[in-house]
């Protein structure tokens, strides 16, 4: 009987929070290499999740991965994770690496079973909290509070207060200070699914020696393999917009307009065995991201689907000339 580690029973209790959230969830780990754990359709709201035990585990190259990943279904991507070095993440904290949002797992059962969501993040120096700006200048204008009167309470220039005003983020120990003179809340809560940058701060992490961002790795074009180029190749001249995808359980992810709407495909190129063993992952991803699945192998094999995968040949594959062609295909074949 196969050991049940620690990472694994993380990440089936992240998963069991996510589906008890009403969360479609499709579980991508027991692929190895994997860039992600987890993905999960809500509704609108499709997420990528990966868990760790150590957020230092993030380097720049998977975090760009991720955030790839995000951009091209598009999904919202989150780390949950407990340790950064030696010491224990903060419940309620968001911290971030290269721009990824991470928090612990109570933080999240927390924001999805009892709507609960984050007000602290992470950043140079501190932790902070975003500013609700308009409500802080309501507050002092309705009270005839000057700038100078408030920045004197928190311990601020008035340059800093107006600043506040605008949203900016405040170390927590002024948000104290300010919410205590006015008797009232002017911390913004953190919506962990939404394009928020305040979800992300800027991390002293994701910089190099030089003080910049890291860069984005190039798109790749091809996977150094000749038979998965070849069948890019043949996906790229139907006129799909095709992503090679690395330590993903699919090698390639395309977007086409097909019959008037905007669609998603994943590919996989290997033999019956490995579609045999992916099929019903390669299906979960599929549905989860509302999108299309195939597998194509380099000789035909008699059979037309693994499971209801649709499976191609090289050369069957070469007898469709477009999107819709080939859709009609996969949609005949399996249940993708």
């Amino acid at each position: 009987m196969a050991t049940v580690g620690p990472r694994d029973r993380s990440i089936e209790q992240v998963r069991h929070l996510l589906e008890s959230a009403g969360f479609f969830v499709s579980d991508a780990h027991h692929i190895r290499p994997t860039t992600f754990d987890l993905m999960a359709r809500r509704d609108s709201e499709l997420l990528i999740v990966k868990i760790l035990k150590n957020i230092d585990a993030l380097d720049p190259q998977e975090a760009h991965r991720i955030a790839e990943l995000g951009r091209l279904f598009p999904a919202k991507v989150l780390v949950v994770g407990q340790t950064s070095g030696a010491n224990e993440l903060e419940p309620g904290v968001v911290y971030s690496r290269y721009g990824i949002p991470i928090v612990v797992e109570e933080s999240l059962r927390e924001y999805l079973q009892k709507g609960i969501p984050p007000f602290l993040f992470s950043g140079p120096g501190g932790i902070f909290a975003r500013v609700d700006g308009v409500r802080l200048r309501e507050l002092r204008e309705e009270r005839r509070i000057s700038l100078g009167a408030l920045a004197s309470v928190a311990g601020v220039s008035r340059r800093t207060i107006q600043l506040y005003e605008d949203g900016a983020g405040a170390e927590v120990e002024i948000i104290e200070r300010l919410e205590r003179y006015l008797a009232e809340p002017i911390a913004r809560p953190l919506d962990l699914f939404a394009d928020d940058r305040a979800v992300a701060p800027p991390d002293p992490a994701a910089k190099t020696d030089s003080g910049e961002q890291p860069p984005a790795p190039r798109r790749r074009k091809t996977t150094g393999d000749p038979l998965r180029d070849g069948v890019l190749r043949q996906l790229d001249g139907m006129g799909w917009e095709v992503t090679v995808t690395i330590r993903c359980p699919f090698d390639s992810l395309s977007h086409g307009d097909t019959r008037g709407e905007e669609r998603t495909l994943l590919t996989s190129v290997g033999t019956l065995r490995t579609a045999q063993s992916r099929a019903d992952l390669l299906l979960e991803l599929a549905r989860v991201a509302e999108g299309h699945a195939m597998f194509i192998v380099r000789e035909a094999t008699g059979r037309r689907d693994v499971e209801g995968l649709p499976i191609l040949s090289v050369r069957e594959l070469q007898r469709h000339r477009d999107r819709d062609e080939l859709l009609d295909a996969i949609e005949e074949r399996g249940s993708g």
